[in-house]
């Protein structure tokens, strides 16, 4: 039996990608938590999400490299996929906040302990401090100590004017 050394070797050279690749991004979400104050679990949500990626991309290009039949995986990944996106168009306000969750964790100038205001309408504005930054939904408590929810999705669209830190 004859060991083949390339293919490990490519093996190898994708394993050690896909560790470079979490290293950085990990490094990145660290680094944007520390910025904006996010909570730690929200942190390991995300890093969680982004190494299930990494990691079914790595064995995707390890199957390839092991010579798996393209046709039959190219039909494996459509199928899969087709079956996730039918779930997740039946659930569009789930993916709608997983996505909005992305672009308030990363690009957002909100941060927890925020005191921010949210421009519902003409006349009518909302205003509280934030006390959590989820993967859902956004958590504001008002001067009356009520506590308000608002979906990601929505946050990321409505006009917010932000007043200080608490």
């Amino acid at each position: 039996m004859e060991i083949d050394y390339i293919r490990i070797i490519e093996s190898i050279i994708v394993i050690v990608i896909y560790l470079v690749l979490r290293f950085i991004s990990f490094k990145i979400i660290d680094k944007t938590l520390n910025d904006k104050l996010i909570q730690k679990s929200r942190g390991l949500i995300m890093k969680s999400i982004i190494n299930t990626l990494f990691l079914s991309l790595c064995a995707l290009f390890i199957l390839l490299i092991w010579g798996i039949d393209q046709s039959r995986l190219a039909v494996f990944i459509g199928s899969v996929l087709t079956v996730v996106g039918v779930a997740f168009f039946a659930q569009w306000s789930i993916l709608s906040n997983i996505t909005s969750s992305f672009i308030i964790f990363f690009k957002h100038p909100v941060k927890l302990n925020d005191h921010i205001s949210i421009l519902e309408a003409k006349d009518y504005e909302v205003q509280g401090e934030v006390i959590e930054i989820g993967l859902f939904f956004i958590t504001l408590e008002t001067k009356e100590k009520e506590i308000l929810t608002l979906p990601n999705n929505i946050f990321i669209q409505k006009s917010i004017k932000k007043m200080g830190k608490g």
